[in-house]
C-alpha cells in the first residue's frame, strides 16, 4: 500500500508541472487585466516546437528554447490584439486557441507525419535529499522542468508581493486609471505580463512533449490550458493557492491513471472524467465564496475613461 501511495504522489508532483507553468503565466496576465483563453493553443505550439527541435537535433536545451521563443511570439501577438487593438478578450482567446490547435496539427502532419518518441529530460536526483525515505523519492527524484515549475511558485509570489513591478502589475489590474495617473505605463505592463504568460505556456507545452510524455500527437494537451485558466480562479490569483489547485487536479489525474493501469473494475470513461468533474465541483464551491477577480480584468484601457 505504501508503494502505491508513493507512486501516486510522485506522479501527482510530475503531472502538476504543465498546469503550474501555464496557470502562473495566466495569473500574471489576469492580474494586469488581460484574460487569455488561448493558453491551450500556445501550449500545443510550445509542445510541438520543442518536440520537433529535439527530434531533429537531439538537443533538449534547444527544444526548450524553441518552446520559449514560440511562446513569446504568441504572447506578443495576443498582447497586440488584446492590448493595442483592444479586441474582446474572450473571443480573441478562443481564436488563438483554435489557431494553435490547427497550426500544431498541420505542422505535425506535414513535418512529422506519424507518432515518434524522443529521449526527454531525465530524472535529476538532488544529492542527499533524494535519499530521504518517502519524501526524497516523491519530491527530489524528478526532472529539471518539474523543479522549475515548483520554484516558480515562490518566485512569482515574491515578484507580485515584494517588488515595485509586482505592485504595478496589481495596480494596473485593479485601477489602471489611477496607475496611469501615477506614471505607470499600462501598455508596457500588460505587454510584459502577457508575453511572460506566453513564454510560461510554451514551457508548459514543452514539459509535456520532452519531459513527461516524450511524444507529440495532435491535441496533445487535451484541454489542459483551459484547466490552467480555471486554476487561476481556483487559486484566487495567488500563486500558493494556484499550486494547491494544481496538486489537487494532478492527484486526481494520477489516481485515475493508477486505476486504469491496475485494471480496477471501474468504467474507463468514468475514470477519465474524474479530474474534470473535480474541477467543476471545486469551481462551483469557489463561486459560493464570491472571490472577486481584478477589477479591470477583460477591460481594455482607454486613457480618460472611468
Amino acid at each position: 500500500m505504501e508503494a502505491i501511495i508513493i507512486g501516486i504522489a510522485k506522479s501527482a508532483i510530475r503531472l502538476a508541472t504543465p498546469y503550474l507553468y501555464a496557470s502562473i503565466g495566466e495569473t500574471l496576465g489576469q492580474l494586469s487585466g488581460v484574460l487569455n483563453l488561448g493558453v491551450d493553443g500556445v501550449m500545443l505550439m510550445g509542445a510541438f516546437s520543442a518536440f520537433y527541435t529535439v527530434l531533429k537535433t537531439g538537443n533538449l536545451g534547444l527544444g526548450l528554447l524553441a518552446a520559449i521563443v514560440v511562446g513569446a511570439i504568441f504572447g506578443l501577438l495576443i498582447a497586440f490584439v488584446n492590448v493595442t487593438l483592444k479586441a474582446e478578450q474572450g473571443i480573441s482567446g478562443i481564436g488563438f486557441y483554435i489557431f494553435g490547435l490547427g497550426l500544431s496539427s498541420v505542422l505535425f502532419s506535414v513535418m512529422i507525419g506519424s507518432v515518434h518518441t524522443v529521449n526527454g529530460f531525465p530524472p535529476l536526483p538532488i544529492p542527499w535529499v533524494s535519499d530521504l525515505p518517502v519524501v526524497g523519492e516523491i519530491l527530489f527524484q524528478q526532472n529539471i522542468l518539474v523543479y522549475g515549475a515548483f520554484t516558480l511558485i515562490p518566485l512569482s509570489w515574491f515578484l507580485l508581493t515584494k517588488t515595485p513591478l509586482g505592485l504595478n502589475i496589481r495596480a494596473v489590474g485593479q485601477n489602471p486609471q489611477a496607475a496611469d495617473s501615477l506614471g505607470v505605463n499600462i501598455v508596457r505592463i500588460r505587454y510584459f505580463t502577457v508575453i511572460a504568460g506566453g513564454i510560461l505556456s510554451g514551457i508548459a507545452g514543452a514539459s509535456l512533449s520532452i519531459a513527461l510524455l516524450n511524444v507529440f500527437q495532435q491535441n496533445l494537451t487535451n484541454g489542459m490550458g483551459f484547466i490552467a485558466v480555471a486554476l487561476v480562479y481556483f487559486g484566487a490569483w495567488r500563486p500558493l493557492s494556484v499550486l494547491n489547485g494544481a496538486l489537487l487536479f494532478s492527484t486526481v489525474n494520477a489516481i485515475q491513471i493508477w486505476v486504469q493501469v491496475k485494471g480496477i473494475n471501474i468504467p474507463p470513461d468514468f475514470t477519465l472524467m474524474m479530474p474534470y468533474l473535480v474541477t467543476i465541483v471545486v469551481l462551483t464551491a469557489m463561486a459560493k465564496r464570491r472571490i472577486r477577480p481584478p477589477a479591470a480584468l477583460n477591460k481594455p484601457f482607454q486613457r480618460g475613461e472611468e
